[in-house]
């Protein structure tokens, strides 16, 4: 089973990006969807997460305000919305799932797991 990151891509500064992550052998029903990102160099950090019955969505400091978590599960789809990205927003996105929603809120990498590929986001003038 395995999450799938997709809708990356080179933005410049202040652009929008939706990604949408897609699950395969599984539904996301039952699951908390969380983002992360890895830049180069640097370790895997994460972005956003939102509960399973979507009644929670917890952001990271530094994309408050500027990125939104949604799902659609009867799509069995979890979006993340990226506005008014910044050169720092670049890095490769990756969605995970957890069965626990109460470690959604902690945004650690530990708990997550059906880690796939992920997407890369550039934001370059």
């Amino acid at each position: 089973v395995q999450l799938q990151a997709s809708g990356g891509g080179l933005v410049q500064p202040g652009e929008s990006l939706r990604l949408s992550c897609a699950a395969s052998g599984f539904t996301l029903d039952d699951y908390a969807i969380g983002w992360f990102r890895q830049a180069p160099g640097k370790e895997r950090e994460g972005v956003s997460c939102i509960t399973s019955s979507a009644g929670n969505t917890y952001y990271a400091d530094s994309v408050k305000g500027r990125f939104t978590i949604s799902r659609d599960n009867a799509q069995n789809l979890v979006y993340l919305q990226m506005n008014s990205l910044k050169p720092e927003d670049t890095a490769t996105y990756y969605c995970a799932a957890v069965v626990n929603d109460r470690l959604c809120g902690y945004l650690n990498v530990l708990p997550f797991g059906s880690w796939g590929q992920g997407t890369q986001v550039t934001v370059s003038s």
